[in-house]
């Protein structure tokens, strides 16, 4: 018996349901401060809100079906960068992080966090290596070794072996470096 496309809809409808999370409502904040900043009486806003209802359940949506549930698991609403609410320190009626471990005290994925290269200095300690430190606006640190082998380059970011590029494959992305002749 093949089930009907009603019964599909409608399971997938409360499975989707069922994994929203709690959270911020960034998506919807957003839309909120526009709804305040567009207009300064509140009649209109109040008019312009019903307008926008349609709009504010497409944001409730996204806010309970992604957003809300990335700053569950990531600690960090990605829209905002603001921590995860259950994060807030405040006064509870019942005290249990003290009995648990550490890793169910915090989200269980590291944030959202877009590191990116600060700065990297490059030097040729001789004519086959290449050598960049990288410090990324973390604070991390890095360093990133080319060798050359033959007439192509064995990258290695802090010892591990990351990648091989040739010559050719060099010059097709516009480098024409010196320790590949």
């Amino acid at each position: 018996m093949k089930p009907s496309c009603s019964v599909i809809v409608a399971t997938s409808v409360l499975a989707i349901s069922l994994s929203g999370c709690v959270g911020s409502n960034a998506v919807t904040g957003l839309l909120m401060k526009f709804n305040l900043q567009a207009v300064d009486n509140r009649y209109a806003r109040g008019g312009l809100n019903m307008l926008l209802s349609p709009v504010y359940g497409l944001t409730i949506a996204a806010d309970y079906l992604v957003f809300n549930s990335l700053e569950f698991w990531t600690g960090k609403n990605p829209i905002s960068g603001q921590p995860h609410i259950f994060d807030s320190q405040t006064e509870t009626l019942i005290d249990i992080n003290d009995e648990l471990d550490e890793s169910l005290k915090d989200a269980p994925i590291s944030p959202l966090t877009r590191r990116m290269i600060e700065r990297g200095e490059v030097v040729f300690p001789n004519a086959d290596t290449l050598m960049m430190t990288i410090v990324y606006n973390t604070g991390e640190r890095a360093v990133l070794h080319g060798i050359r082998v033959d007439a192509s380059i064995d990258y290695f970011l802090d010892g591990q072996w990351i990648a091989r590029a040739g010559r050719n494959e060099l010059e097709g992305y516009g480098l024409r470096l010196a320790v590949v002749r």
